[in-house]
C-alpha cells in the first residue's frame, strides 16, 4: 500500500471574510509520486482557521478507505488541537479549561470522526516558507476562495 501525504492549507481575505481551502494529496512509493490530487474549496464568510480545520477534513473524507496518512499542515492551531487540546475538550463537554465553548467546535467535532476512521500522523511545517507542498496547498487555498472573493467585491 503505497504511503499517503496529504498538504493542507486555509486562506482568508480579512478574518473573517471570504475564505478558501486546499490540499494536495499525494500517494508515494518511497520517493516517488504514484498519483497526485488537488481539492479545493470555499466560503463567503468564514475565517483562517475554519478554513485550516475544512482542509484537513476534506483531506480525510477524500480517503475512500481506512487508511494511514500523514497530514502536513502550517497551522499550529490545528495540528496542537487536534493532537493534544481536543482530548480535554471532549472530556469536558466542548468547553475550554476557561469553561467557555470551543470555537469552532462543529469543525473540531467533523475532524475528530473523520480522523476516528484512519491511522494519522501530523506534521507541522512552516508557512509561506518556501516549502513546495505548502506553497501548492496555499495556491489551492486560494483558488478555493477566489469565486467568494468576487461575489464579495461584487457588492
Amino acid at each position: 500500500m503505497p504511503d499517503l501525504i496529504a498538504y493542507t492549507d486555509g486562506a482568508c481575505s480579512g478574518n473573517p471574510g471570504p475564505g478558501g481551502w486546499g490540499v494536495l494529496l499525494r500517494a508515494m512509493d518511497g520517493e516517488r509520486v504514484i498519483k497526485e490530487r488537488d481539492i479545493c474549496g470555499g466560503e463567503a464568510d468564514t475565517t483562517n482557521n475554519r478554513m485550516e480545520l475544512l482542509a484537513a477534513i476534506n483531506a480525510l473524507n477524500a480517503l475512500d478507505r481506512a487508511s494511514p496518512i500523514t497530514i502536513v499542515t502550517d497551522s499550529q492551531y490545528v495540528k496542537n488541537g487536534v493532537t493534544s487540546w481536543i482530548h480535554g475538550w471532549k472530556r469536558n463537554g466542548w468547553k475550554t479549561a476557561a469553561k467557555k465553548p470551543v470555537k469552532n467546535a462543529d469543525l473540531w467535532q467533523q475532524l475528530d470522526t473523520a480522523q476516528a476512521r484512519h491511522n494519522v500522523t501530523w506534521e507541522w511545517v512552516k508557512g509561506h516558507a518556501g516549502h513546495p507542498e505548502n506553497e501548492h496547498a496555499d495556491e489551492l487555498a486560494r483558488a478555493g476562495m477566489a469565486p467568494f472573493k468576487t461575489k464579495a467585491a461584487g457588492k
